[in-house]
């Protein structure tokens, strides 16, 4: 019978209890670190970023600008979230069964939150080009802030529930110590395929055709009267191109997540139960926690007042008196 040394164990001290640590170089060890340290920083660096300038600025105190600081809170959070992964380049959960539970919980929250902020944006990007007489009327800056903390709220007692037999009972369903392990039940998990991808993306993508057949017809029409109508072009015309140039940005950073998340979702649901384990993360999992990085680094080529507030932040100009009224735009 095969003799387990002390650094293949998680827990030494454990010999028929604890987990064995997978098979990899110092190397490989070394790596990952480094990706995962550079990925997290980055993520959270950025997103905090994208945080600070809608929150500074007033000129960037619109409605669908609120809506992708929402976005990029949840994002920050996920780069937060990050780090517990550069403790695992062992392969080993050390922190305990509570905080296991925990780190779940919150990551599930976050995903419905992330998908829910995709939602309105979708919803935002359809008044304003679908029904733009009323879009300042129908979207404010209050009623935006109202359903952001709804959809975080509902997010939050929504998977509580989902999750509350783990936070019960933590370490209920690991097979040994060193492992981090939760189970969702199959009802519970199709519910939640649901409520969290399948509902959610569908209406995405209906509101997001219809955006794009709108915006074609916008298009054509104002070349067709570009030379007829050369008074308004400055007015009617340019507000016209200024939110079908958001929706396409927008649409990319839908786009971008949905292709994130996507292989994330298709894979959650494992024979009669969803398990979902963190010491060995599948492809789809690093595949949605890298857009998270991936949405402001869109913002940095489409908004050129993203760009503005980070030189302005970036060399403390924020701190000086009535910098919030900066023209960035």
């Amino acid at each position: 019978m095969e003799t387990l040394t002390e650094t293949e164990l998680c827990y030494p001290q454990l010999v028929n209890m604890s987990c064995r640590k997978p098979k990899r170089s110092n190397t490989e060890d070394v790596l990952m670190y480094v990706v995962l340290s550079f990925i997290s920083l980055l993520t959270a660096t950025l997103n905090l970023l994208v945080i600070i300038s809608v929150s500074h600025f007033k000129q960037l105190h619109t409605p669908t600008n609120l809506l992708l600081r929402s976005l990029a809170f949840s994002d920050f959070f996920v780069g937060l979230l990050m780090s517990f992964q550069i403790l695992l380049t062992n392969g080993c959960w050390l922190l305990g069964d509570f905080m296991c539970t925990l780190y779940c919980t919150l990551e599930f929250v976050i995903t419905s939150a992330s998908v829910g902020n995709m939602v309105l944006i979708s919803v935002d990007r359809y008044i304003a080009i679908c029904d733009p007489l009323h879009y300042h009327t129908k979207v404010t800056v209050r009623a935006v802030i109202h359903c952001t903390c709804l959809c975080w709220a509902c997010s939050v007692v929504y998977n509580s529930l989902i999750m509350k037999d783990n936070l019960k009972q933590p370490g209920r369903y690991k097979s040994c110590s060193g492992q981090c392990v939760t189970v969702i039940n199959y009802v519970a998990g199709i519910i939640d395929l649901f409520l969290t991808f399948v509902g959610p993306v569908t209406v995405i993508i209906v509101l997001y055709l219809r955006v794009f057949v709108v915006a074609v017809s916008h298009a054509r029409v104002m070349k067709a009267r570009i030379t007829a109508v050369r008074l308004q072009r400055s007015s009617n015309v340019q507000v016209k191109k200024s939110e079908i140039k958001a929706a396409r940005t927008l649409g990319v950073v839908v786009v971008v997540f949905l292709t994130c998340l996507c292989p994330y979702y298709c894979s959650s649901l494992v024979g009669k139960n969803a398990v979902f384990g963190i010491t060995s993360l599948p492809l789809e999992t690093w595949l949605f926690y890298f857009n998270s990085c991936l949405n402001p680094v869109i913002y940095v080529f489409c908004y050129p007042w993203f760009l503005k507030s980070i030189k302005l932040i970036a060399t403390f100009k924020i701190l000086q008196h009535d910098s919030s009224k900066a023209n960035i735009l």
